[in-house]
């Protein structure tokens, strides 16, 4: 052809080979993914045949994981961010460390300097955004507060990884490197203004958001909405997420990730949000396939014949320290088992911080090519293997729960926030209302609960909430509903209603199954907003069910029908029929 197609090449290949490798995948009940490394390896330099642009596949991996942080920050609002930093900003820090600390001291003991097992350790430490939440998606967690600890949990990574990649050039001449010159070594002076820098550019980035974001891009999103153009508005989504993100880059030097992040949290003020997150949903899940297929590309099967055993204890270190590690720290901090696994999943991979991280100490020359191609393997390894131990974490749960006291012990902590204060008056509760989600819709029936003088108890598994209720005098417990002790805590044997504020049809069934087995007589009203999911509650004779739609329009057309009443009855009278012609 006449001119240069390698872009379209690489797009066309990538997607075909990710549709076919990604069927045969699911038809072996593998997850997709699976199938969209397997595309990566076929078109990567390491295998013969097609060669795939390898830049260009990167940089248009970057543009999934901006439009998927775009869609997380949607979801993801600034309340809910803070609600979790008690537990993502330690923990974080904690696993980072411990992270590092397994991966300088595996790679010490094979004879590297300090300085490259340093940053091969900081290579380890950090989890893959588009992973994480393709896992959490996959199982419906994103919006709760598991998956919220895990967002938030790896934001604070992702703020580390940004200063790690800022003051490792600095400090580079410290650490051994030998790309620099003397001239070059760092100095405490050098190392502070650098550190300094890199806090005041992020902290500039976040208050312009914050201060500006919040006001100017919902109204963006309103005026573009007013044209009526709906691929006008489908582009001012596009350009909104991936502007702000390279912005933040450029200008700020934060990550594409956390721009867009920040982006979709600003985003979430506008009454469109979810139209935008709906509009934007082909998009993402079509950029984060060739993701998947970049990290793939990356991959040099050569690793796994030449170094075996150096490559089995870097996949140790990432899928079983990590996890571990994350783990007893979840727990330490007084959360329970199910928590506890679930963030240790979602922690058990490694990849895009990790990529830039080791490309940057072999630039620098701290870190030998060696080291770049075991952390490229262990990435892919843990990656593909990620969402089959997520699967895991149910059936272990339940496992280690029928097995082990102990589990069980620490399913249900000795947690003051687990068990209703003394204090609680017993009059309030007999008769009460067991409201299961303090979210946006349990918030506000909680507040027309009080306004009417009706007693409730909330249960809650965020403890920040928890804790925040119980400072405004309110009853409420800290735990999983799906466990009877809790409900037990909530005085369910006494309630007369039930009302699970939170549309997740699984949990529904658990939950009312393990009511109506300590109370056969509770009321139970259950909120959904998928038509399906309502049909099959109602069927199963659950309780009474409320789609929010159904109801939404149920308020509206009572409205109208009201207000149309009103305008016959001052409506002018009609004028008189006009006689026909014979």
């Amino acid at each position: 052809m006449p001119h240069d197609v390698t872009l379209i090449a690489t797009i066309a290949v990538a997607f075909s080979l990710a549709m076919v490798f990604g069927m045969l995948a699911a038809r072996f009940r593998m997850p997709p993914l699976v199938g969209y490394l397997l595309a990566g390896i076929v078109v990567a330099p390491a295998t013969p045949g097609y060669v795939a642009d390898m830049g260009l596949a990167s940089q248009l991996a970057e543009i999934g994981v901006m439009l998927l942080m775009f869609g997380v920050g949607l979801h993801f609002s600034l309340n809910d961010l803070m609600a979790v930093k008690k537990i993502a900003v330690p923990g974080a820090i904690v696993q980072i460390a411990v992270a590092t600390a397994l991966g300088t001291a595996a790679s010490s003991l094979w004879g590297w300097d300090l300085g490259a097992s340093i940053v091969f350790g900081l290579c380890l430490s950090c989890a893959s955004t588009v992973v994480l939440l393709r896992a959490l998606e996959s199982k419906g967690l994103l919006k709760s507060v598991n998956g919220q600890i895990a967002v938030g949990w790896l934001i604070v990574e992702d703020l580390a990884m940004v200063l790690v990649l800022v003051l490792l050039p600095v400090l580079a001449g410290m650490l051994g490197a030998t790309g620099q010159t003397p001239a070059q070594a760092a100095t405490p002076g050098a190392i502070w203004q650098a550190l300094g820098i890199t806090l005041a550019k992020v902290a500039a980035f976040v208050i312009l958001m914050l201060v500006v974001g919040r006001r100017v891009l919902p109204k963006i999103l309103w005026w573009v909405a007013k044209t009526g153009s709906q691929e006008l508005f489908t582009l001012s989504i596009v350009a909104i997420a991936v502007g702000v993100a390279f912005g933040a880059g450029v200008l700020f030097d934060v990550s594409f990730a956390l721009g867009a992040f920040f982006a979709g949290m600003m985003m979430r003020e506008s009454d469109l949000s979810h139209r935008a997150a709906e509009e934007s949903l082909p998009l993402r899940d079509a950029f984060a396939v060739l993701f998947f297929v970049s990290v793939g590309m990356l991959f040099d099967p050569a690793v796994v014949l030449e170094q075996p055993l150096k490559l089995l204890a870097v996949v140790t270190i990432v899928m079983v320290g990590k996890t571990v590690a994350a783990v007893l720290l979840v727990l330490t901090f007084r959360y329970p088992l199910n928590t506890a696994l679930t963030v240790g999943a979602s922690l058990a991979q490694i990849g895009e911080f990790s990529f830039i991280l080791a490309g940057l100490g072999v630039g620098l020359g701290l870190l030998p090519v060696e080291g770049q191609s075991l952390v490229l393997a262990a990435a892919l390894i843990s990656i593909a293997a990620n969402a089959a131990l997520f699967s895991a974490v149910e059936p272990l749960r339940q496992w280690m729960l029928r097995r082990s006291e102990l589990a069980r012990r620490l399913e249900q902590r000795s947690d003051p926030l687990a068990e209703l204060p003394t204090s609680t008056d017993p009059s309030r509760l007999a008769g009460h209302v067991v409201l299961l989600g303090h979210g946006r819709v349990g918030r506000r029936i909680a507040q027309e609960l009080g306004a009417r003088n009706i007693s409730y108890v909330v249960v809650e598994q965020n403890r920040e909430t928890v804790a925040a209720l119980r400072g405004q005098g309110v009853a409420a417990v800290s735990g999983d509903a799906e466990t009877p002790e809790v409900l037990i805590q909530a005085h369910i044997a006494q309630a007369a209603m039930l009302v699970v504020a939170i549309p997740n049809a699984l949990l529904a069934r658990k939950t009312v199954a393990i009511a109506r087995e300590l109370n056969p007589r509770i009321a139970v009203v259950l909120r959904t907003h998928n038509e399906e999911e309502a049909q099959l509650l109602r069927e199963e004779d659950l309780g009474v069910v409320f789609l929010g739609e159904q109801e939404l329009a149920k308020g509206m057309s009572e409205h109208i029908v009201q207000a149309y009443g009103a305008s016959e009855r001052y409506a002018m009278p009609s004028a008189p029929p006009v006689p026909s012609k014979r």
